[in-house]
């Protein structure tokens, strides 16, 4: 990974896989829109209102994959001072706290109808706020130590503490007695969800996962970018 720290190398990378990139999440995307919208078949307790799953879950698994690569950049960064982990840790935030907050709205537009309400302070909802405000948090810290040194150090310690919050988010539902439903895909027992609607699912997860990966190019770009320039400002 080394010898894509130079960003003229880094750039002509991006540029040549951000097409890809895009043609395939479009594919993905379209696929798993149409087959959760129109083709795969309503819950037979829930209904349609299972059709937010397409959205929530793949959302869900995006903030906190997002947030363990922020915590595996810090760590690149501290350990073997990666010059571009700092920044893609950065550059993923906003990414990351962007499909958090869409699992919080879309996870309280799911839990009205479910569970007749729009907020529960149980140990899943409550540990994927903190999640939140972590992404927030660092968002914050990382702005106020803008090309320090210090502050860049901080920030990779800040992220790589909040590692524990992940496994609590992930085993909540079997740790506490929660109003959330028990993990259906990732479980022990196998897969517990029919073919239906697991392709869409998975479509739209990956789908998710290279949406990601564009803006996170697109960020690092510019951020090298915008580096570059005060370099040129301080000569």
């Amino acid at each position: 990974m080394h010898r894509f720290a130079n960003p003229a190398k880094f750039m002509s990378l991006a540029d040549k896989i951000l097409p890809w990139l895009a043609a395939v999440s479009i594919v993905f995307l379209i696929f798993g829109l149409a087959e959760a919208l129109f083709i795969s078949p309503p819950d037979y307790q829930q209904g349609d209102s299972v059709r937010i799953m397409y959205v929530h879950v793949p959302s869900a698994w995006m903030s906190m994959m997002i947030y363990m690569i922020i915590a595996a950049s810090s760590a690149s960064f501290l350990i073997w001072r990666h010059p571009l982990a700092d920044i893609a840790a950065r550059a993923s935030a906003p990414l990351g706290a962007g499909f958090t907050l869409i699992t919080l709205i879309t996870g309280s537009l799911w839990g009205k109808p479910m569970w007749g309400t729009w907020w529960e302070w149980d140990a899943r909802l409550t540990s994927v706020l903190i999640l939140f405000f972590m992404y927030i948090g660092y968002i914050a810290l990382s702005d106020s130590y803008a090309g320090q040194e210090r502050g860049k150090k901080i920030c990779a310690i800040m992220a790589l503490v909040g590692v524990v919050n992940i496994p609590v988010i992930r085993f909540s539902v079997e740790w506490w007695n929660t109003l959330h439903q028990p993990a259906s895909v990732i479980r022990s027992g196998g897969i517990a969800i029919a073919s239906e609607m697991l392709i869409p699912l998975f479509s739209m997860g990956f789908a998710f996962t290279m949406i990601y990966l564009i803006l996170l190019l697109l960020r690092i770009k510019t951020m090298l970018l915008q580096q570059k320039i005060r370099r040129f400002r301080q000569l």
